[in-house]
């Protein structure tokens, strides 16, 4: 499932990538229209900035807007910067793999088996969409 984090932060760069045009929006007004909390808001959008999928400006007329084009824009690459890694465990992770302390072995783990293909089903349509697939 989704955290609330990820989740507004998609509705956030959908709002963004409908309505900025190549002018910044201010988060207000992304809080206020798509029914996020401010202080929520500015910490996500500061993670999506720190990744370079934002740019922001300073001052009269400044605000948020996106740093490469939304068709350009993966749903993953979203998804992991405030999420982390997309697969379910730790082990089957692509970016972020750790061996799980309860499992003496992979090969023969019948959980590890099945979440690799969760992985790769879910990475293939994360992968494929695109922030423009939002709009």
């Amino acid at each position: 499932m989704l955290t609330k984090k990820t989740k507004y932060g998609l509705k956030a760069m959908a709002y963004l990538a409908r309505n900025s045009h190549g002018q910044p929006i201010l988060i207000s007004e992304i809080a206020l229209n798509e029914n996020i909390p401010l202080k929520f808001l500015e910490g996500i959008l500061l993670d999506l900035k720190k990744s370079g999928l934002l740019t922001s400006k300073k001052g009269k007329g400044g605000g948020y807007l996106l740093e490469i084009p939304a068709k350009n824009i993966p749903i993953a690459a979203i998804i992991r910067v405030l999420d982390g890694p997309i697969a379910l465990l730790p082990c089957v992770s692509l970016n972020y793999y750790k061996k799980c302390d309860d499992c003496i072995d992979e090969v023969s783990c019948s959980l590890n088996r099945v979440m690799v293909q969760v992985r790769d089903k879910t990475l293939k349509v994360l992968e494929s969409q695109s922030l423009e697939d939002l709009i």
